[in-house]
């Protein structure tokens, strides 16, 4: 690998930098943080050659550049080689029915060798959470290697849930039910712990994209002088362009969710919450009333998953009340959010929360869950003013969408100004900045030259 590298060095005088992005088609956050990496990149050092691994093998590489260009409004000014992988299906979830992790650990090793075999990059940046790739790339293809973490693979919180017992959506009640079962997990947890720390230590420069995502790298990774946190960046000046206007006008008042259709966001919790906030409501104010949930769906379970939550909301009757916006362009999520009262997110232990900023920088009255990203660096005061609420449970969700609709337009503006005041940290240009100081180390010496 590293002869390979060294003959690659001397036919072409530009070094080569590659991300692993193996989803960089899909329309989540992660990839809004890859390609704004990537336009910061080109933009500094534009001699270099760029190269994202990908296992989106059913789009083309102008197809995929588009799509950034459509989803995220971002226009790169250099080109990019993409490297197509046919294994991506062995870090599929699917696959791995039990020991999901590990086996999706061991899959992307596999994964991260057919990219290595294809191209020996003198940079590595995972930027999607693959942390088994990379000591492979550092001690096999002797490469620079950095990562951005926007979700530790495990937490101490996850641990904390298998020790408690208690049953989420990656601790099935079969298990927190059976204490034999739960010590087992728990001892699996551990060691994969143990695991995932050293990999990780292996990175020469960790990104971490919040202050909850830094608390645990630090304690699983324990390599403090490599880490620093970079906030992901929100595209929060198209939104902030939105005219702030008060509200008391209003005939309907929707609730907006911004999320990927992935289990971990809770969809289902803002449909229960939802129906508990028309109890509440007469049946005139009812019919002002609408949920939409926006988002992405990377592939066939996510999309399934979308049918289960329409048939939860039939189940609950209130199907002609809940709409589902898949996969849509960005002028459509743009207008559906300036329209919208309160942006609704519920995702426990949300990493950061671009969704969350993105609706408080659009005008909406945010509520989002009581922990992680949301609780230790969005939703606080500014100022010492409000800038949005937060819940944790159904009745929670339920009381402060009432409380919030409840309130004066006047009360509502003041929320929503400050808000918008207290996102300009996570705009494009602060991750531009960020980003480029932390990656310095690994780029320097070889893009300077």
């Amino acid at each position: 690998m590293q002869q390979k590298r060294k003959d690659r060095q001397k036919s072409e005088k530009s070094p080569v930098v590659a991300f692993f992005h193996p989803y960089c088609n899909a329309g989540g956050g992660g990839e809004r943080v890859l390609w704004c990496a990537l336009r910061a990149l080109q933009k500094r050092y534009k001699h270099a050659t760029f190269v994202v691994y990908t296992g989106d093998t059913g789009v083309t590489g102008e197809q995929i550049v588009e799509g950034a260009y459509r989803r995220f409004n971002i226009k790169l000014p250099g080109p990019v080689k993409f490297v197509f992988l046919e294994t991506r299906q062995l870090v599929e979830a699917s696959a791995y029915p039990y020991f999901t992790l590990l086996g999706q650990s061991l899959g992307s090793i596999v994964l991260g060798w057919e990219a290595l075999i294809k191209c020996v990059p003198d940079i590595y940046i995972d930027s999607m959470g693959y942390a088994f790739t990379l000591p492979l790339f550092k001690y096999l293809g002797a490469c620079q290697v950095g990562c951005y973490v926007h979700y530790p693979t495990i937490s101490i919180d996850m641990l904390s849930v298998v020790r408690d017992r208690n049953p989420r959506f990656n601790n099935s009640a079969f298990i927190s039910q059976n204490p034999i079962l739960s010590s087992c997990k728990l001892i699996y947890y551990f060691i994969f712990a143990f695991l995932y720390g050293l990999v990780g230590s292996c990175s020469d420069v960790i990104m971490v994209n919040s202050t909850w995502t830094q608390n645990h790298i630090l304690a699983l990774w324990r390599c403090g002088a490599r880490t620093s946190i970079v906030y992901p960046p929100c595209d929060v000046q198209t939104f902030l362009d939105i005219q702030l206007e008060e509200d008391e006008k209003k005939n309907h008042h929707s609730i907006v969710s911004i999320g990927q259709f992935r289990p971990e966001k809770d969809h289902s919790l803002q449909i229960r919450a939802f129906r508990k906030l028309l109890d509440k409501k007469t049946a005139e104010e009812q019919v002002a009333l609408k949920l939409i949930l926006i988002g992405g769906c990377r592939n066939h379970e996510d999309e399934e998953r979308v049918t289960q939550l329409g048939d939860l909301c039939e189940k609950l009757g209130v199907g002609d009340k809940v709409e589902f916006k898949i996969n849509i362009p960005f002028e459509e999520l743009k207008r559906l959010l300036s329209e919208a009262t309160i942006g609704l997110h519920t995702m426990w232990n949300e990493h950061f929360g671009i969704g969350v900023v993105e609706c408080m920088a659009a005008g909406t009255v945010i509520l989002a869950h009581n922990t992680g990203g949301p609780k230790l660096d969005i939703v606080v005061p500014y100022d010492g003013g409000v800038t949005g609420f937060l819940a944790d449970d159904e009745d929670s969700y339920a009381k402060a969408m009432d409380n919030i609709l409840s309130s004066s337009p006047e009360k509502r503006l003041d929320i929503r100004r400050n808000a918008r005041h207290s996102v300009g940290r996570f705009s494009d240009q602060e991750f531009e900045r960020s980003f480029l100081a932390a990656v310095e180390p690994l780029l320097l010496t070889l893009l300077t030259s």
